[in-house]
């Protein structure tokens, strides 16, 4: 859904029906306050922002949605008369991804709109993976089950998040300083034969596919197909 604040009537009906028939969802909002009424109900993926307004201006608004952590990562274009190079430069230095000066052809704002969410796309996170595996080990972070060849297995929440820890980071040594900060978030190495305990009962709960939990000598351990212990 693309948000377009604008107090023109005219302007913002042609501008929700041009982003429409290209097809985006999008809602008209007269004022700041209705606005912030959609936001609460659901965020928007792009707000286009007039600057004047009859409330709070756009740079307001756009203030408010960067100050929130809810927010802040919404692309927001800004829509003004205002064609002055500092008028640009304010808006951008508030943290607008465009700027767009009336009058404009709707062929540019379209593609203005594009490029925008193109950028947002290519700028977000990657969504973690909900599944992890290796061999007949499966981990469902949404169900936070494990199983070992189809059958469930019973973990404790910290051999829960060692064998997370293990199964995202396959095939590669874990040193015990990286183990004991990821997993019992302390430096404390006293505490390190925490991890051999905890190893050892993993293994005993994996059956044979616990093998593959290698231990690696003076260092930590290693999620491993190959090879024996080192």
């Amino acid at each position: 859904m693309i948000y377009i604040v604008e107090d023109d009537a005219s302007i913002r009906e042609l501008e929700q029906y041009a982003l429409q028939t290209s097809g985006y969802e999008a809602k008209g909002c007269e004022d700041g306050a209705s606005f912030w009424a959609a936001v609460r109900t659901a965020p928007p993926e792009l707000a286009i922002l007039d600057v004047m307004l009859p409330d709070e201006d756009g740079y307001q608004i756009l203030a408010r949605l960067r100050a929130d952590p809810a927010t802040r990562a919404i692309p927001v274009i800004m829509v003004t008369a205002k064609t002055s190079e500092i008028d640009v430069v304010k808006g951008l230095d508030h943290g607008a991804d465009d700027y767009l000066c009336k009058p404009f052809g709707i062929m540019e704002f379209i593609s203005r709109v594009k490029a925008v969410l193109r950028r947002a796309a290519a700028a977000a996170p990657a969504a973690a993976p909900q599944t992890l595996s290796f061999g007949p080990i499966v981990l469902d972070d949404v169900s936070r089950t494990v199983r070992v060849d189809g059958t469930p297995v019973e973990l404790t929440f910290k051999e829960y998040a060692l064998l997370h820890l293990f199964l995202e980071h396959p095939e590669q040594v874990l040193a015990r300083e990286r183990i004991m900060k990821e997993v019992w978030d302390t430096d404390d190495l006293l505490e390190s034969r925490t991890i051999d305990m905890h190893v050892r009962t993993l293994r005993q709960k994996l059956g044979p596919a616990g093998e593959s939990i290698r231990t690696v000598r003076k260092v930590g351990y290693k999620l491993s197909t190959e090879g024996a212990d080192e």
